[in-house]
C-alpha cells in the first residue's frame, strides 16, 4: 500500500527519533568528525521539521504516478534535495539557527553525518520497518 501523508509523517519521525539519533551520537561525542559537538542534532531536527512539509508535496506528487508509488530512486532524489536545502540553510545563508557560527562547520563532517543518517534510516525504512511493524506498509505507512 502507498504510505498516507499521515503514515510517512509518523515513519520519518520515528525513524529520526530512534535511528537517526542512535546514528548521530558518535558525531555529537567526537567519535567521527572534527570534535563533540550538538549541532548534529540540530541538523537532524531540521531535517525531521523540513521533511515534514516535503512530505506534503512529495505525496501531492505522488498521486500523479499511475500505480500512486514512491520508488527508491525518488526517494535518493528527496534526500538529495534535502540535503541541498539543509546544507544550504545551515552553512551557505545561515537563515538556521545553529549553537555555533556557520563557519564553524565543515562541509565534510556535514556531508558525512548527513549521507550516513539518511542511509540508516533508508536502510531501516526499507527492512526493519517490515519486521518490527508487519502491518506498516498495509496501514500506509501509520504504526500507531
Amino acid at each position: 500500500m502507498t504510505p498516507t501523508l499521515f503514515g510517512r509523517w509518523q515513519t520519518r519521525l520515528l525513524l529520526l527519533a530512534t535511528i537517526g539519533v542512535l546514528v548521530s551520537l558518535p558525531f555529537a561525542m567526537g567519535l567521527i568528525g572534527p570534535g563533540a559537538n550538538s549541532v548534529y542534532f540540530w541538523i537532524l531536527a531540521y531535517v525531521a521539521i523540513f521533511g515534514l512539509g516535503w512530505d506534503v508535496l512529495y505525496d501531492y506528487l505522488q498521486k500523479f504516478r499511475w500505480d500512486r508509488d514512491w520508488p527508491a530512486a525518488y526517494q535518493l532524489m528527496a534526500g538529495i534535495w534535502e540535503l541541498i536545502f539543509v546544507f544550504c540553510g545551515a552553512k551557505i545563508f545561515g537563515f538556521l539557527p545553529l549553537p555555533i557560527p556557520k563557519e564553524v562547520i565543515p562541509i565534510d563532517a556535514f556531508l558525512m553525518h548527513y549521507s550516513v543518517v539518511w542511509l540508516a534510516v533508508f536502510i531501516a525504512s526499507q527492512s526493519i520497518m517490515r519486521i518490527i511493524f508487519p502491518r506498516w506498509r498495509f496501514r500506509g505507512g501509520q504504526w500507531l
